[in-house]
């Protein structure tokens, strides 16, 4: 079962409460998003480590429920 917007939003901002999340459905088939997050948790932390915190605010959905998911992370000052 795939995914939807509202429900990727909502791990995100669960796990990483100050983020400003926008969503976008790249194929139109509800299993390939692009995501860009800004947090100013992401301050000082390698893109890898940023990306880290995304993939497990989504708590094991990734590769599963949630086929295809690109991150974008910036930092919020």
């Amino acid at each position: 079962m795939a995914m939807n917007l509202t429900e990727i939003e909502t791990l995100i901002k669960d796990a990483i409460p100050d983020a400003i999340v926008d969503i976008k459905d790249l194929a139109g088939d509800g299993n390939h998003y692009s995501a860009t997050i800004v947090s100013s948790v992401f301050i000082g932390k390698s893109k890898i480590e940023q990306h880290k915190l995304v993939y497990n605010s989504l708590k094991g959905k990734m590769g599963n429920e949630l086929h295809a998911l690109a991150i974008t992370t910036k930092e919020k000052n």
